[in-house]
C-alpha cells in the first residue's frame, strides 16, 4: 500500500519533499520505498552544512534486504539532521512522513520543485514499479 500525502510532492527515486516555506523543504523515503526495503537497521545521512544536487546520493539506508542510496530530490544545502534516526533507524518502518524525516534542505534552485510529482502521479508511477 502506498498512502501517498496530498500535500506532499516526490522524486522517482521514492523520496517525499514537504515544502516548508519559500526557502527550506524537509525530505524523507516514501511509505513504498520503506516497505520495499522492509526492516530497516541503519541508516546515514549528510552532515549539516553539506551540498547536495538533484538526483545524486545523499546517504544510505540499511534493511534487512539491502543498502539503497538516498538519493537528494532537490539542490542545495542540508541545514537540519534527523540524528534520531541513527539511534532508531525503524522509525522509517513506522512513521515515513512524520517522525522518519531524513533532512532538511535549503534549497538552491526553488524550480525543481515543478519537476517532482504530484501524490497522484506518484500512486501511478510506483504501481507500475510493483
Amino acid at each position: 500500500m502506498n498512502q501517498a500525502q496530498a500535500a506532499l510532492k516526490y522524486s522517482k527515486e521514492h523520496e517525499w519533499v514537504e515544502v516548508l516555506d519559500n526557502e527550506c523543504v524537509r525530505v524523507g523515503i516514501t511509505q513504498f520505498a520503506q516497505e520495499q526495503l522492509g526492516d530497516i537497521v541503519f541508516i546515514e545521512l549528510p552532515e549539516q552544512g553539506t551540498a547536495v544536487k538533484a538526483d545524486e546520493s545523499m546517504g544510505t539506508v540499511e534493511s534487512v534486504k539491502a543498502v539503497s542510496d538516498i538519493y537528494s530530490p532537490v539542490s542545495g544545502e542540508v541545514v537540519e539532521v534527523n540524528r534520531e534516526l541513527e539511534d532508531a533507524p525503524e522509525t522509517i518502518n513506522g512513521d515515513a512522513y512524520g517522525a522518519g524525516w531524513m533532512v532538511v534542505i535549503k534549497l538552491a534552485n526553488p524550480a525543481e520543485l515543478d519537476e517532482l510529482m504530484t501524490a497522484e502521479q506518484y500512486e501511478a508511477f510506483s504501481k507500475e514499479e510493483e
